[in-house]
């Protein structure tokens, strides 16, 4: 994978700044409090640069690396085409988990806004939703199906989707420091056997 280049990393320095800047902000006064324009001076840019990289600041907030629409299907297309379907989805959402994986305070910080402000909850639903439209036409692609006429492609973008916003939330409320990615993997293995019923408590 090639590097990306001077103009592409100060993009990245850009968005990062601004997301850090609405969390923080978020977290101090409630993102219902603070403005776009609070925003762009915190990360000392300009009102304008920050819808260069973000559509509002509920986006800034939930989707601090920025859209990227067709990143799961690259990922996706990069699996060995032999792996089944799940093991491939698998595959290609643990890249995208293993990027969080050294920021968990920043994501407990950011699901505590979302806990406080009962109002993100239909933005978060609605950019849930967008992944998983995405992830269904990626997986259609792979496996022949049509997504339109077809259970299975949505239905795994489904249970994919499901997976990462459980293990999150998870991970973020947790004291154990297990990874990110070992929840995902555990809980994907879990549906794959069926959801047997765990053992008894022994308290």
């Amino acid at each position: 994978m090639t590097s990306p280049g001077l103009r592409e990393r100060k993009k990245q320095d850009t968005r990062r700044a601004l997301a850090e800047a609405t969390l923080r902000l978020a977290v101090e006064s409630g993102l219902s409090a603070v403005t776009v324009e609070q925003i762009a001076a915190a990360a000392d840019v300009s009102y304008r640069t920050f819808f260069n990289h973000f559509s509002s600041k509920e986006e800034a907030l939930l989707l601090p690396e920025g859209r990227d629409d067709g990143r799961f299907a690259r990922r996706l297309a990069e699996q060995d085409p032999a792996l089944p379907p799940l093991e491939a989805g698998r595959a290609a959402l643990q890249e995208e988990l293993a990027t969080l994986e050294a920021d968990r305070s920043a994501w407990q910080r950011r699901l505590a806004v979302i806990a406080a402000e009962p109002q993100l909850v239909p933005r978060l639903v609605e950019l849930s939703s967008a992944n998983e439209r995405e992830m269904t036409r990626a997986l259609a692609a792979r496996t022949g199906l049509d997504a339109e006429r077809e259970l299975y492609p949505a239905l795994l973008a489904a249970v994919l989707g499901c997976a990462v916003r459980v293990t999150l939330t998870h991970w973020c409320a947790a004291d154990s420091r297990q990874p990110l990615t070992d929840l995902f993997s555990s809980a994907l293995d879990a549906v794959a056997a069926g959801l047997p019923a765990p053992p008894p408590s022994s308290s």
